[in-house]
């Protein structure tokens, strides 16, 4: 029996939720490695919806949980609902809904909230140490939630697109420890059990991103 991996989602799209590709490297290496997907998301609205040809917002409102149904193709629970101590592992991919919708990154900026039912997780799983894998902007998660770790969002002189600019910075502000690291690679902070890689923090193509999400997934498996 493979392990039992939850993915939390943060809603479906690059610039309001998770991000797709993202998303759907974590699921297909997860699915290589054997693994069982468990798919949650908060049942929370958007903070706002992303016209994603103009990159603007619209008036339009729309449930997280119920966009990242389209992801997890319609098996997605809603996040209150998560049992820990029934799960080998988190993973949690990037993309602006993170900022937006997990947390308050993109407005706050290091001195953001965590929606309680994300920080009541990562916290579950830190305690029952229990690995966690992280990617894109989501390291700042774990940054916010647990002082003192290690994590990786690329490198500090990269990533100055809006919510990334200046945010390996903004972690260390935090009391974190950032790893520069390439895109094809991932940090392993094993004392915390986090597994961290900066994907489309970085720009590279599309492969690359896959190929390091590849090695995040294998090394939360092998701690798990």
């Amino acid at each position: 029996m493979g392990k039992k991996v939850a993915i939390i989602l943060a809603g479906c799209g690059v610039y309001d939720g998770s991000e797709v590709h993202e998303s759907s490297a974590v699921m297909v290496h997860l699915s290589r490695e054997g693994a069982q997907v468990e798919f949650y998301a908060p049942d929370i609205d958007q903070m706002h919806v992303v016209h994603h040809i103009k990159g603007q917002p619209t008036e339009e409102k729309r449930n997280v949980l119920a966009e990242s149904a389209r992801i997890a193709r319609g098996n997605v629970k809603d996040l209150a609902m998560m049992k820990a101590k029934e799960l080998d592992a988190l993973i949690i991919p990037g993309g602006f809904g993170v900022a937006k919708n997990l947390c308050t990154w993109a407005v706050d900026g290091k001195n953001c909230t965590v929606s309680k039912h994300v920080e009541d997780t990562i916290k579950a799983f830190h305690s029952a140490k229990k690995p966690i894998g992280l990617c894109c902007i989501s390291p700042v998660l774990a940054a916010k939630i647990l002082p003192g770790c290690e994590v990786t969002v690329g490198h500090d002189t990269e990533c100055q697109t809006w919510p990334y600019a200046k945010t390996a910075e903004a972690l260390e502000d935090l009391g974190c420890t950032h790893v520069n690291k390439e895109v094809s690679e991932v940090h392993v902070d094993v004392k915390n059990k986090l597994v961290t890689t900066s994907a489309f923090m970085c720009n590279a193509p599309v492969h690359e991103i896959y190929d390091g999400i590849g090695k995040m997934v294998r090394e939360v498996l092998k701690l798990a």
